[in-house]
């Protein structure tokens, strides 16, 4: 499935990571990835410099069903830029920020929890 194409209504556990990609739902996904209580996209992030504050509008959109952000900030941690922690703050939202490979794991923890999350994740090699 290329990077465009990605829109699978729901939430699927992370099955695996790498290869600059993700499978779940018995497919597979190359680049980054948007999890919503919603669906799942492709998200436009290679890096967490990229951080920026539309490439959070769809999560605050759904703030009324997240209380948790997983943010998978791919092999290197960043901090997220300061107006993009009180966007999601504003909206009741927490951001737990780890590398990806943390993220993914507690992500399907969460999930298999029934949590209301999601989850933005940066792919890694």
């Amino acid at each position: 499935m290329s990077d465009d194409e990605l829109h699978l209504p729901g939430q699927y556990a992370i099955d695996s990571y790498g290869n600059m990609g993700f499978r779940f739902a018995d497919m597979s996904h190359k680049g980054s990835l948007l999890i919503l209580p919603s669906d799942m996209s492709n998200w436009q992030v290679k890096d967490g410099d990229e951080l920026l504050e539309p490439l959070f509008e769809k999560i605050i959109q759904q703030s009324d069903a997240i209380d948790i952000l997983v943010l998978g900030m791919g092999k290197n941690m960043y901090l997220p830029p300061k107006p993009l922690r009180e966007m999601c703050k504003q909206a009741g939202i927490v951001i737990e920020f780890m590398s990806t490979s943390n993220a993914v794991r507690t992500y399907n923890v969460l999930l298999d929890e029934q949590r209301r999350i999601a989850a933005a994740l940066i792919a890694i090699e």
